[in-house]
């Protein structure tokens, strides 16, 4: 069986010892940061670009800056209570001070987002801006986030997909990644990291751009946003399919790890996360109107 292996690429850029401590600076860190920064000043440009708009910008400068901090907020707190509260409540409801151990790994997608969103929507409420407005720049900015913070997985070898035998399957290094039940000598798998990377960063990301600067579509609020999360939960229940379930939901009756199933079919639990996102989406672009 022909297969990938794994790149020698290390989580860590560097790592430093300071005082008996190791502190370090890891491509997941720096995805996040790379992502905030580059969504900030994307979301910047289109406020300089009066052509892009019917009427003015609704954001200045800085009020732009204001926002990226509510963003930071939302993404690190929803991310996290989302990962407890959608992945593995029962663990935490026992184990209340683990929640605060972000440094263990543990964070939520779809968290994030209504994290984002709720942010988003106390941000606008106390500085007058219109909501659908500041969030079509927002889900414009995004994609590249999901991009970079979908290579970082691929990098640390996490969130990896499911056995496959196609030739661009990936040998994934670690016990639990070569732990495939019925598979003889070297495991590969779907690299599902890299799939979502191209749906949802790239993909996504050159179709709202194209649609911002090209087509007008930040004239019509809510269009972009709607496209957004239609988009993105599209995309990713299609890599659900190939993705390895979460460990919590696999049983020796349930080796899928569907989180909701009659008849021996079902949905995992991102799916289950995304098919809300798809209905809402659409309801918005539907919705849009010129403004």
């Amino acid at each position: 069986m022909s297969y990938i292996p794994f790149p020698q690429i290390s989580p860590e850029i560097f790592a430093i010892d300071l005082f008996g401590m190791t502190f370090a600076l890891r491509w997941y860190a720096v995805a996040y940061i790379v992502g905030l920064i580059g969504g900030w000043r994307l979301v910047l440009d289109t406020q300089k670009r009066g052509h892009l708009w019917n009427g003015p910008p609704p954001m200045t400068a800085d009020q732009v800056e204001r926002l990226l901090t509510w963003v930071i907020l939302g993404v690190i707190l929803g991310g996290r209570f989302g990962f407890v509260l959608f992945y593995q409540p029962g663990f935490y409801l026992q184990n209340p001070g683990a929640i605060l151990r972000v440094w263990e790994g543990g964070m939520s997608f779809h968290g994030g987002f209504l994290g984002v969103v709720v942010a988003g929507m106390i941000f606008c409420r106390r500085e007058g801006i219109p909501m659908l407005k500041a969030a079509d720049v927002m889900a414009l900015a995004a994609p590249l986030g999901l991009f970079l913070g979908r290579v970082a997985n691929f990098i640390n070898a996490e969130l990896w997909g499911r056995p496959t035998t196609m030739p661009w399957g990936v040998a994934f290094p670690g016990d639990a990644a070569q732990t495939c039940p019925g598979v003889a000598g070297i495991c590969a798998r779907h690299p599902s990291q890299l799939y979502e990377a191209l749906l949802e960063g790239l993909l996504l990301g050159a179709v709202l751009l194209w649609l911002a600067y090209r087509r007008g579509w930040l004239k019509w609020p809510g269009a972009l946003t709607g496209l957004f999360v239609a988009g993105y939960g599209a995309a990713r229940f299609a890599v659900e399919f190939v993705r390895q379930p979460d460990a919590q939901f696999i049983t020796d009756g349930n080796p899928l790890g569907l989180a909701l199933q009659v008849g021996g079919y079902g949905l995992t639990m991102g799916q289950i996360l995304s098919l809300p996102m798809v209905a809402v989406g659409i309801w918005l672009i539907l919705r849009a109107r010129p403004a």
